[in-house]
């Protein structure tokens, strides 16, 4: 059944009231209730993906609902808050029919629970094309503990959680590339690009000791490139210590050439964070306790803009550095 079928208001009774919780209030009014706690300032995001731009066509719909639910959610991470509610607004052409429907609801069921999160509301329309999705994520965090991008300083080492260019290579595997790779290493690959991992439990645990902070979502060196301009300082990356997967390093062994483009392919939604030295065993500790790696790849320093230094110290020739949206 197409969903233009359904008329507006049963497809909110059916798909989406269930994901609402008291502040959405069945989405029987126009708008939403929220509480923030005392001594909490609530933390607000926006991010929109497009059919063909951030996901393919032909991706499962509940991988598609994850997706748009969590670059969002990294958002949040990445300022230290904790997720709490999410508005949504979907434009859908008529061939996204019911069942597409009916399994985006159910993946967003999952994640919600997940990160405990519930629905306030949104809305919904019909477009000839793409389709477009936007989601706004909300969350708290004690006031004075969020971590922005402005605080970086010279000296201080430069930090990234899990591993990097995952997503990257998973968007080439799904066009096609990298034909010859193990089954299990593709997998992994295309999972990292269809359902990112926000780091929701390393995020909040960083206040009082990074300096600053932001997820990795249009690339390694564009991202860090943003931490330096706000913080007005520069920063130096080492390439051989970039963290890559099993699978990223089976294919950057066969050509060494694409680590520098992995710095730049975006989508990872890892932490990137600044922090002084004196902080590195608590960072450690930190990554432990949670049995998530975190890497230190560079350094802050005076000046301006993100060096790429290679194994003989030199800097690496650069292209684009991250993904541009115009």
């Amino acid at each position: 059944m197409a969903t233009s079928e359904l008329g507006e208001f049963e497809r909110i009774r059916r798909f989406f009231a269930p994901l609402t919780g008291p502040g959405g209030m069945r989405l029987l009014d126009d708008a939403a209730l929220v509480d923030c706690p005392a001594g909490r300032r609530l933390v607000v995001t926006t991010d929109a993906i497009v059919a063909g731009v951030h996901f393919l066509p032909g991706d499962p719909p509940d991988r598609v609902a994850q997706k748009l639910l969590r670059v969002n959610v990294s958002d949040l991470a990445a300022m230290g808050a904790r997720p709490r509610h999410y508005l949504l607004t979907t434009a859908l052409p008529s061939e996204f029919g019911t069942d597409w429907l009916a399994a985006f609801a159910r993946g967003l069921e999952a994640d919600q629970r997940h990160f405990g999160m519930d629905l306030l509301g949104g809305d919904s329309v019909a477009t000839p094309g793409p389709a477009v999705l936007s989601l706004t994520a909300i969350g708290d965090v004690a006031v004075g503990a969020e971590i922005r991008r402005g605080g970086a300083c010279p000296g201080d080492r430069v930090w990234v959680s899990g591993t990097i260019g995952d997503a990257w290579l998973g968007l080439a595997v799904l066009r096609g590339a990298y034909p010859e790779l193990a089954p299990a290493h593709r997998a992994s690959l295309i999972a990292r690009y269809q359902v990112p991992d926000p780091r929701t439990g390393l995020g909040p645990r960083l206040a009082g000791v990074a300096h600053a902070m932001i997820d990795v979502s249009d690339g390694l060196l564009a991202d860090l490139g943003h931490v330096c301009e706000v913080s007005r300082v520069g920063a130096v990356v080492h390439a051989d210590a970039v963290p890559l997967s099993p699978a990223a390093r089976a294919i950057v062994e066969a050509d060494p050439s694409l680590l520098p483009r992995l710095c730049a392919g975006g989508d990872d939604y890892e932490l990137l964070f600044a922090a002084p030295p004196t902080a590195s065993e608590t960072i450690r500790a930190l990554s432990a306790s949670l049995g998530l790696p975190t890497t230190a790849i560079g350094t802050i320093e005076a000046g301006a803009g993100v060096r790429l230094l290679g194994r003989d110290g030199r800097p690496v020739a650069l292209g684009d550095t991250g993904y541009r949206h115009f």
